[in-house]
């Protein structure tokens, strides 16, 4: 059997998607907000926290100025740095495998994520992912510059077609509102993944639905008879 895909090129989030990397956020979010007198979130409010910029987190959930969160950010980053980016990470089961197969099969895949780009790059070479992608897309340092999901798809996007890559017919794999919306602004469809942390409303408008690796695989390739 030979596989293909019905999308051109592939684009990833990371968090909630690829990684679960829950424990360490939390972690550094609670030492983080106890750092300038805030409580901690609990794990069923860290939904409220994974995915979207940071930047804007500090601001919705922990009712911070612009000034404040940037500050936030940075104290948090450089806690994640002293982490090595990679502390309590695991990638979700099967994703590796995936990833690796859609590449053994030619397909081109990217990251587009929120987390900034140099986690992101941390993250892919600790869980040996690399050599499997075109382009590493993701957020700039100051979660500002380049931040917004549409601006990154659309970065993402452009790396692809520099390198050569057919973006005529991309998908981005998801897991919260902000990944769909994102794929909308340039047209991009979007799977939706459950394993991750959202709300169920948040997949409203995306393309398609599942709740496991297998179902995800057999939207993204298809497999033919040899001859």
């Amino acid at each position: 059997m030979t596989a293909r895909s019905p999308f051109t090129c592939i684009l990833w989030d990371v968090d909630g998607t690829l990684v679960d990397a829950s424990d360490g956020i939390l972690r550094r979010l609670s030492v983080t907000l106890a750092h300038y007198g805030l409580p901690a979130p609990t794990r069923p409010e860290l939904v409220h926290w994974i995915g979207p910029p940071l930047y804007d987190s500090f601001q919705h959930h922990a009712k911070m100025t612009a000034e404040g969160a940037a500050e936030a950010v940075a104290f948090y980053r450089d806690l994640g740095r002293a982490d090595g980016y990679t502390k309590d990470a695991r990638l979700y089961p099967g994703m590796g495998e995936l990833v690796h197969e859609l590449a053994a099969a030619g397909v081109p895949q990217g990251t587009a994520s929120s987390k900034p780009e140099v986690q992101v790059a941390a993250l892919m070479e600790f869980f040996g992912l690399t050599e499997d992608l075109v382009a590493i897309t993701g957020a700039t340092p100051d979660e500002k510059t380049l931040a917004s999901k549409a601006d990154i798809v659309a970065e993402a996007l452009r790396r692809m077609e520099a390198a050569g890559v057919d973006v005529s017919r991309p998908v981005l794999i998801g897991d919260r509102h902000h990944d769909v919306d994102g794929g909308a602004a340039h047209g991009v469809p979007v799977i939706f993944v459950r394993w991750g942390f959202s709300w169920p409303h948040e997949s409203e408008g995306a393309q398609a639905v599942v709740d496991d690796v297998a179902a995800l695989r057999s939207l993204l390739l298809v497999d033919e008879p040899t001859a």
